[in-house]
């Protein structure tokens, strides 16, 4: 602990914005990971169940997704909220409501594409400022005093890199813990998209096009009925 107050302490004062984007950091990538976690370990089995479902029970379905209030659930549930939809009404529940899911899984990107773009100028910038008030203090001229003098500049420059160190490392993490974040979400919106389709030709197969079959045959013996009535009329 002390070795690192020693090494914040010599990166001067621009080390405590670095110090506060490195804890930013850590707590987006501590939020992502509990909504991340929970995600993933999930949304197969909760997927399986709502499409099983919706085969024998639209209701059934919708309970399934209702209950378990997580983002591919709320995907799932929207269009098995409407009341006896057109398929482009159900495709279009879906796309909105992933959309707006999508949003969600984004959160904290602008953070830590902030933090990657920031920390590695405020390290350069507390490199600079620290090898200006080095050489400042140089003394160029001759003798002891000067090799003394040399020896402290030396020492300053390796302390003033310090924060040029520390900037990196810090957007290093950040970048890290971004592309971990984007790719999980590239997968997600993949994942949405066969998910979401699988429950539209379920919804089409067993329940849109069997009910417009059956409307056309009773609209069909309906105009066959009113055929032999008007048949049966004395002319």
């Amino acid at each position: 602990m002390s070795n690192l107050y020693e090494v914040l302490a010599k990166g001067g004062p621009l080390m405590i914005p670095l110090v506060g984007l490195s804890v930013a950091t850590f707590a987006c990538a501590f939020e992502r990971s509990t909504f991340w976690i929970p995600l993933l370990r999930t949304e197969a089995k909760l997927s399986h169940d709502v499409l099983e479902a919706a085969k024998y029970s639209l209701v059934d379905a919708r309970t399934i997704a209702e209950r378990a209030n997580s983002p591919i659930g709320r995907f799932l549930l929207a269009p098995l909220k409407l009341n006896q939809p057109t398929p482009e009404t159900f495709r279009l529940a879906l796309e909105t409501t992933g959309d707006e899911e999508f949003v969600k899984m984004r959160k904290g990107d602008k953070l830590l594409e902030s933090v990657i773009a920031i920390a590695p100028l405020l390290g350069l910038l507390g490199t600079v400022t620290g090898l200006m008030a080095t050489f400042a203090n140089l003394n160029v001229g001759g003798g002891a005093a000067s090799a003394e003098a040399t020896t402290k500049a030396a020492a300053g420059i390796g302390e003033a890199l310090t924060t040029t160190a520390g900037g990196m490392v810090v957007a290093i993490i950040a970048l890290c813990i971004f592309r971990v974040s984007v790719t999980l979400q590239a997968k997600q919106i993949d994942y949405f998209s066969k998910v979401g389709s699988e429950l539209e030709l379920i919804y089409r197969q067993y329940w849109y096009e069997p009910a417009m079959n059956e409307l056309t045959r009773v609209e069909m013996a309906g105009m066959h009925q009113q055929d032999s009535d008007s048949a049966e009329l004395p002319v």
